[in-house]
């Protein structure tokens, strides 16, 4: 049984080394996703707040969800990365901040 949890053990930590980049980047990912998705929703098809809270609503929650109307920019932030999206037009939508 041991000898099951260390193979087992092993095999976990193996994958994880392979799939290194892939699980740093994972953080960013909802975040980046979540201010894009809802910036599309609201200033390019013009739902309302509460509908694309839910359209953007994920198994992992955000911390944070913030709206400026004005500028028509959102700012998400979750599993510690924060990340901005902006409308840029009607024909090119919205996009990530730098």
């Amino acid at each position: 049984m041991k000898r099951m949890l260390l193979l087992v053990l092993a095999g976990l930590l193996y994958w994880a080394w392979q799939e290194r980049q892939a699980l740093a980047d994972f953080p960013g990912i909802l975040s980046a996703y979540s201010a894009k998705e809802y910036c599309s929703c609201r200033f390019v098809m013009g739902f309302e707040q509460a509908y694309c809270l839910g359209y953007v609503q994920q198994w992992l929650p955000l911390s944070s969800l913030e709206e400026n109307s004005q500028q028509r920019q959102v700012t998400a932030e979750g599993l510690g990365r924060r990340n901005q999206a902006a409308w840029q037009s009607q024909r090119e939508g919205c996009r990530l901040l730098p």
